[in-house]
């Protein structure tokens, strides 16, 4: 097994970690997030790093997969909402219009979005229907040539400012009849209502359907939408676990560099053994959790990633990066904890990505159906 990534991975990495220090070192990690900034989306994409791992002929790059999680990782370090445009610009909606867009679709959709011109974002999650995606109430009706969508859904990241939404719609009254249609915009009886804010400043949208009619070519899937798009899905949470390592590693470069210079009781803090285990099992955390993930993308065969091993690399950034950041902000005492500090951002962030693209309840359930062998629901049984 060769643990070492080739010489052209390493250029790309350290080109990659060049262009962010360049532009965003001095601004790094405590941004507010406004709506994801198009300058970034275009500089990025200007520079070749949107749809790395999508093919070429579409508009993308034709590289690996863990190619793209090297990027993300490498960025988001840095500069978590330039990793929050990586992510936009190859992983979640992207990966889900390419995979199953229509040539016409790729023309109006992609190929804009993967040029950082327009933003795309997807919408999945309902008020009644978060981690139970089969109990979409959000539905799709025919009309002639066209959809008529009305439901409403919660929780969009990057509902403020996105040009086009991926949304997830019931086609018909089975939970298989589940699939994804292109929203835009301006559509007549599409609202966003993009005035709330995760605990992290992050904006999130509540989007409205209220007779809402779409071309029908927007569909992107009006059936078994969740099994054909399964893998997709794997690629996502990659994208996640990249996050939540980088931003972990994030915390723990400033934890080393305030533990060096801060000095209590005539000492450095560096110089307490109970501080320097502390750092060494952090760094431990960090470095298994990131074993996982790149393993996880270098097999994915076809850029398609195994779903259980997609599931562990996601389980083990997210503890990762969250159980990192915690201890450095604990490191920094009240000056860590206040509410401008980097670390509490840090933090706040990880602590999310242990709900999105997937709860870590949810890995535990996939990780177990695949060490017992089989698949076991969730539900509760139906009485007869």
């Amino acid at each position: 097994m060769n643990f070492k990534l080739d010489d052209a991975q390493l250029d790309l990495v350290a080109a990659t970690r060049t262009l962010a220090s360049r532009e965003w070192g001095g601004d790094a990690i405590h941004s507010p997030s406004q709506g994801l900034p198009r300058p970034v989306l275009r500089l990025l994409a200007a520079q070749g790093l949107s749809g790395i791992s999508l093919p070429e002929g579409i508009g993308g790059q034709s590289r690996a997969l863990l190619d793209a999680v090297l990027v993300l990782e490498a960025v988001a370090e840095i500069s978590v909402v330039a990793g929050d445009c990586i992510q936009a610009l190859n992983f979640g909606a992207i990966q889900q219009i390419a995979a199953h867009g229509s040539p016409e679709v790729l023309r109006r959709f992609l190929r804009p979005a993967l040029a950082g011109a327009k933003l795309v974002t997807v919408a999945m999650t309902e008020p009644d229907a978060g981690s139970g995606v089969t109990d979409l109430r959000t539905r799709a009706t025919r009309n002639g040539a066209n959809i008529v969508l009305d439901g409403q859904k919660i929780f969009t990241s990057n509902a403020d400012s996105a040009d086009y939404f991926v949304v997830w719609s019931r086609f018909g009254a089975e939970p298989r009849d589940a699939g994804a249609i292109i929203v835009e915009r301006d559509t007549p009886g599409f609202t966003v209502d993009s005035s709330h804010r995760f605990a992290s400043g992050e904006s999130y949208g509540v989007l409205y359907f209220e007779n809402c009619e779409v071309p029908g070519e927007n569909v992107l899937l009006d059936t078994d939408g969740f099994g054909r798009m399964f893998m997709v899905f794997n690629i996502e949470r990659l994208g996640n676990a990249a996050r939540s390592l980088a931003v972990g590693q994030a915390a723990l470069n400033l934890a080393v560099k305030h533990v060096r210079e801060r000095k209590q009781f005539g000492r450095r803090l560096v110089d307490f053994q109970g501080l320097q285990w502390r750092l060494a099992e952090m760094e431990l955390q960090l470095q298994g959790a990131r074993l996982l993930l790149y393993r996880a993308a270098a097999n994915a065969a076809g850029g398609k990633p195994s779903a259980t091993e997609a599931c562990l690399a996601k389980l083990a950034c997210n503890r990762a990066g969250f159980e990192v950041a915690n201890q450095a902000l604990q490191m920094f005492g009240g000056y860590g904890f206040d509410d401008q500090a980097a670390l509490t951002y840090l933090f706040l962030r990880t602590r999310g990505w242990m709900i999105a693209g997937g709860t870590v309840e949810q890995m535990l359930n996939r990780i177990a159906e695949s060490v017992i062998g089989e698949r076991i629901s969730q539900r509760p049984q139906q009485k007869s």
